[in-house]
């Protein structure tokens, strides 16, 4: 069996065995995650464990979450087609490009510039040419392309970024992982009447920086 397959069934065992029968739902996101190849986006000499329930480290304080977590944060936001989505922490870009294979418009923060230019060229060079990209504090968000539909946050606050809520819709959705040693996942929509918050379970992220 050759890398692409080897990499494709690996795939297909982490939405089948690690998503679906775990309470992934949402069609789309499945098929996000079936199409991604998340090996891409991991250091080369872990490609091997990229479709594993686990987080990986990408070095000195930044990780790639684990693949189930990745989907509920996904499906938590019931991202549609031609939303307009801020992710912040991009990271290694996976979730960015899943955001975007979702049809999502995607701004993206990254505060270590570096890390940004890396994920950038990835993007790029798999097809997500379009995401608009920027390194720097991903707490003050993106206050000239507000209000978004959706917020994801992948690194844990302790408290909840008001200048992000501010930036969100009403009606819109934002999920982030909320504490210091012990973290708990929470997804809030914004209302009229202010922020309805649903806890979806505990979780271990890097710290917001």
């Amino acid at each position: 069996m050759g890398d692409s397959d080897r990499f494709s069934a690996l795939r297909a065992d982490m939405v089948s065995n690690q998503l679906a029968a775990r309470g992934i739902t949402d069609s789309e996101v499945l098929r996000a995650m079936g199409k991604m190849p998340r090996h891409r986006f991991v250091p080369s000499d872990v490609q091997d464990k990229a479709y594993n329930d686990q987080a990986i480290s990408l070095g000195p304080g930044q990780s790639i979450s684990q693949p189930y977590v990745v989907a509920l944060m996904l499906q938590s936001v019931e991202i549609q087609a031609g939303d307009k989505v801020l992710d912040v922490g991009t990271g290694s870009g996976y979730q960015t490009a899943l955001l975007a294979e979702l049809g999502a418009e995607v701004y993206s923060i990254e505060i270590d510039p570096a890390l940004s230019r890396r994920s950038g060229k990835l993007l790029r060079l798999l097809g997500y040419s379009e995401i608009h990209l920027r390194s720097g504090d991903g707490k003050r968000g993106w206050r000239e392309a507000a209000p978004f539909d959706a917020i994801v946050v992948s690194a844990a606050c302790e408290e909840i970024p008001r200048d992000l809520v501010r930036q969100l819709k009403i009606g819109g959705r934002i999920v982030l992982p909320l504490g210091e040693d012990y973290q708990y996942l929470i997804m809030m929509e914004k209302t009229e009447d202010g922020l309805k918050t649903e806890e979806l379970g505990s979780v271990q992220f890097v710290k917001m920086k």
